[in-house]
């Protein structure tokens, strides 16, 4: 049976470190607000965000559209025949 300091020792320093990411993560959600949170307007037949805390910048890039890849020989084999 391992020692009753070693079993201490090891719950204290579990604690300790649950406490430390709580609290860590209770500064990111606190330190991360935004004033001004936006709203979702109608514009030309689309939905637009108008506000808020993202930029242009914070999105990623989307290639253009293109449809689903073919087989080079046309197969799928996904399709049992």
């Amino acid at each position: 049976m391992p020692a009753r300091t070693s079993t201490s020792s090891a719950l204290a320093t579990g604690f300790a470190g649950a406490v430390l990411l709580t609290g860590t993560a209770v500064l990111a959600v606190l330190h991360a607000g935004c004033d001004d949170p936006g709203a979702f307007l109608p514009r030309d037949g689309a939905v637009e965000l108008v506000g808020g805390c993202l930029r242009s910048d914070d999105l990623p890039v989307v290639p253009g559209e293109s449809g689903p890849a073919e087989l080079p020989d046309g197969s799928d084999p996904a399709v049992q025949r």
